[in-house]
């Protein structure tokens, strides 16, 4: 049975979460919060299933109707933004190499292999290592803090001094860290890790620069091991109308990297295992609008889906107003 969690806002401001199966939507009781929650699993030395079977679970809900209402929130948060912490890998995909490679090589000599493509290679070398092996380490970035996490269904801002904004279909895994630093895997989301791409293609040396945008997470937390295989489709609408459509695959037996690989990689470091931390990494992708050539513009609506999740995620791309800048010396 496939466990999804949600977080619920009421109209009065009341947070609660939600347990869906195949078979029904309820809400748990006794916790506001998914976060609230895991950190009960945690200290039961239990996992998450059991611990929404701790808390007891109420009246049943139709999620499909209150994520249209937009009392559906992003399926982790954290109190203080500063402790959610947003980071990603890339060309961790099979086929994943092939838009970057086109984007990087219109700025390199046509005839050398690109970093880009060097990094995916080794990743299909050394991306799997056999257990208690360290594996080849990925392309990583830092995407932002909480403050940066968009809910399903609102908007995704780029901000006035963009180059475009463009999206990202792909898996984000979400984590806690416990007590005694071990990370823990709650789970995995759909995601749309939204960047600049325009300003990545004019050198690949500005892709911390194209990273440092918003991303949103799809409506559900899917708790369990990861599926090995997931189909999805990204889907941009413009007007009322589709404008762009392709499918997408993801889970490890698409992947050039184990998700353990990605993980160990990324909390190696002390830094990212301090307790209470949560943290959202995205998995990487291959499949973007950019490469197809797409530009896109204020108004669109991003679209990702993908079984086992129920539900797709939605986004309206908007631009900030301009906001001046100045440093003052004290």
């Amino acid at each position: 049975m496939t466990l999804r969690l949600l977080q619920h806002v009421g109209a009065d401001g009341t947070r609660s979460v939600i347990a869906a199966t195949a078979e029904r939507a309820v809400f748990v009781k006794d916790v506001d919060s998914v976060r609230a929650l895991a950190t009960k699993a945690i200290a039961d030395g239990s996992d998450l299933a059991a611990a929404v079977a701790s808390c007891g679970t109420g009246a049943s809900v139709d999620i499909v109707v209150e994520l249209a209402a937009g009392r559906i929130v992003s399926p982790i948060d954290h109190v203080d933004p500063a402790h959610l912490i947003m980071t990603g890998t890339g060309l961790t995909h099979l086929g994943s190499a092939e838009g970057r490679d086109k984007m990087h090589r219109a700025a390199a000599d046509a005839s050398k292999q690109t970093d880009s493509m060097r990094m995916f290679l080794e990743g299909v070398e050394g991306g799997k290592p056999a257990p208690g092996q360290r594996g080849q380490q990925p392309e990583w970035f830092y995407k932002g803090d909480g403050s940066g996490l968009v809910a399903p269904g609102a908007a995704l801002t780029m901000p006035d001094f963009a180059e475009d904004g463009g999206e990202e279909p792909e898996l984000a895994g979400i984590y806690l860290i416990g007590p005694d630093g071990t990370p823990f895997r709650l789970g995995l989301c759909l995601a749309n890790e939204f960047s600049d791409h325009v300003t990545e293609r004019h050198n690949y040396l500005w892709l911390a620069h194209s990273k440092l945008r918003q991303a949103s997470l799809g409506p559900e937390l899917l708790v369990g091991t990861p599926p090995e295989h997931i189909e999805g489709v990204s889907r941009i609408h413009r007007d009322g109308a589709l404008l762009w459509e392709k499918p997408f695959l993801s889970g490890e037996a698409n992947m050039s990297h184990t998700i353990a690989n990605l993980e160990a990689h990324h909390f190696k470091y002390d830094l990212f295992r301090r307790p209470g931390d949560v943290h959202v990494h995205f998995f990487g992708t291959a499949t973007l609008s950019f490469a197809d050539g797409v530009t896109t513009r204020e108004g669109d609506v991003f679209e990702i889906e993908a079984a086992p999740f129920t539900l797709p995620l939605r986004n309206t791309l908007t631009k900030a107003a301009a906001r001046p800048l100045s440093v003052v010396t004290l």
